[in-house]
Parts: structure tokens; C-alpha cells; sequence
């Protein structure tokens, strides 16, 4: 008997909280409309070497700090700051751009 009474107070509490923990359609929305927008734009593209971007795009405004590269599981990843997007490279390869967005407060 309390087994399932503790069934029921864990179930009662996952679906009072659910709401809480998923996005709202607002924020979902949000970000539908900042990934169409990255589609249209003119980024790096997945798989351009760091010369290729560079030969292209020209240099960035800021080159961050390399984060891992501790072992084969983490490889390093380059960050290359553009005035209107980021490019992430592991290694010296491409693995994804996106547009950079204003702080939390903007959306």
C-alpha cells in the first residue's frame, strides 16, 4: 500500500512539474524563426577548413579560447567571432555557425 502511495504523490508531482520544465510555444517559436533565419544566411558551411573560412569570410573580429582537446573523446573546439554569427570548428573543420544573439533580456 505505501508503494503505491508513493507511486502516486511521485506521479502527481512529474505531471504538476512537466508543464514547468517544458518551452513555452512562445520560446519554441522564437527559435523556429532564428533557425529559418540561419538557413538564409551566408555562414561558413560544415566541413570548410579554417583557411578556407578565412580565404572567404576574412578574419574574425575575435578568436576565443579552445575548449577540450583533453583526449580523443573531447577534440578541441576553435570558436571564430564574426560581427553576426559564430563559427565553431573541432579541429580546423567546420562543425557548425549560427547567428549571434542578443542577450537573455531581448527575446
Amino acid at each position: 500500500m505505501k508503494r503505491i502511495a508513493a507511486s502516486l504523490i511521485a506521479t502527481t508531482l512529474a505531471l504538476t512539474a512537466a508543464p514547468l520544465l517544458l518551452p513555452t510555444p512562445a520560446h519554441a517559436e522564437t527559435l523556429r524563426m532564428k533557425v529559418k533565419q540561419e538557413q538564409h544566411y551566408n555562414m561558413p558551411k560544415r566541413g570548410m577548413t579554417m583557411a578556407e573560412v578565412r580565404h572567404e569570410y576574412g578574419a574574425p573580429l575575435k578568436v576565443l579560447a579552445t575548449r577540450g582537446g583533453s583526449s580523443k573523446y573531447q577534440p578541441p573546439i576553435h570558436r571564430w567571432e564574426y560581427a553576426k554569427y559564430i563559427v565553431y570548428f573541432e579541429y580546423s573543420h567546420v562543425i557548425h555557425s549560427v547567428l549571434r544573439t542578443p542577450g537573455p533580456h531581448a527575446l
